[in-house]
């Protein structure tokens, strides 16, 4: 009997209409048009004679299409800058040196040694052919373009990123190894690395690569370049630069005020560190002492600093 009382008690809540349509909220229907706008060209196609027709205006962006699936992979080049304003780091986020290779950076000079073995690369080759372009530097996850100092990066960039996205995304192999049978070397790249652990090395030599490869290399790295270690002789601690360190104008200044303060500071045996140049550095460093002592000249003995290093307007006697 109490069943019966509860079910006429409950029967008008459950005969009662329902409300119409117009009661839903608003927001709800606006929601669902969100979702079918991708939908409108199909509906509109379908239902011509009831639907107005979409201007191109009124077509769903581009945006809210879902991805198509393919085997293709997008790539995303980041680029930073360095301390030489005609050198630009790109990072690919894909390995640059192929495996097994002792040596952690090669350098191309000139359009030739990008053909030449033990490392031609047909990206580095046709880098070397944008007009304006003078070296092309490989790290081991980043790539260094050096150009010439009245190139305009704005011209230059373009084509750079379209070459070297197109070879990422190929998948072919951006540095080849060959057989190197004249026993000449087309890029300047070691056959090992020079800051590797050599057993004839004595206990100063073996410090001072330790503090190169842990201290200083990252660094010079993150500038897109890198170091060499040619020798150490009467205190003197023979490097060179590589990459976008080796036309910087600032390289003097890391030289001198970064790598020789720290080697001196922990290695007592050091009295200094000298950079190693190439004949055409050797040319343009004569050509830039000539124009110091022009400077001098006409400025006079006690002319503001303007360079830093030995005999430059920014030695300080004493």
């Amino acid at each position: 009997m109490a069943s019966r009382k509860i079910s006429k008690v409950a029967l008008p809540f459950f005969s009662k209409t329902r409300p119409s349509k117009q009661s839903i909220p608003v927001h709800h229907s606006a929601a669902r048009c969100v979702h079918q706008s991708t939908r409108l060209p199909a509906i509109a196609a379908s239902n011509a004679h009831t639907r107005p027709t979409l201007h191109p205006l009124h077509q769903p962006s581009m945006m809210v299409k879902p991805l198509p699936v393919s085997g293709s992979r997008s790539i995303f080049i980041q680029t930073e800058n360095t301390p030489n304003p005609d050198a630009l780091k790109f990072l690919p986020n894909h390995p640059i040196l192929p495996p097994g290779l002792s040596s952690p950076f090669i350098e191309y000079m000139n359009p030739r040694s990008t053909l030449a073995p033990p490392h031609p690369s047909p990206l580095a080759a046709q880098l070397m052919n944008i007009d304006g372009v003078t070296s092309v530097f490989y790290g081991a996850d980043f790539i260094t373009v050096t150009k010439a100092g009245d190139a305009n990066w704005a011209h230059v960039k373009p084509e750079i990123f379209s070459l070297i996205t197109e070879a990422v995304t190929s998948g072919a192999q951006i540095v080849n190894v060959t057989e190197n049978k004249s026993g000449e070397s087309g890029q300047d790249s070691g056959e090992e690395d020079s800051l590797s652990y050599n057993e004839n090395d004595n206990e100063v030599v073996g410090m001072i690569k330790e503090l190169l490869e842990t201290r200083i290399r990252p660094a010079i790295q993150e500038d897109g370049g890198d170091i060499e270690f040619r020798g150490f002789e009467d205190g003197q601690v023979m490097l060179k630069l590589r990459g976008a360190c080796r036309t910087c104008d600032s390289s003097t200044v890391t030289l001198k005020n970064g790598i020789e303060g720290m080697l001196m500071h922990y290695i007592e045996e050091v009295k200094g560190v000298t950079q190693v140049l190439d004949q055409e550095e050797e040319i343009a460093a004569l050509e830039f002492a000539k124009f110091e002592e022009k400077l001098r000249a006409q400025k006079g003995q006690d002319a503001a600093p303007s360079t830093v290093g030995k005999g430059s307007l920014d030695t300080v006697p004493g």
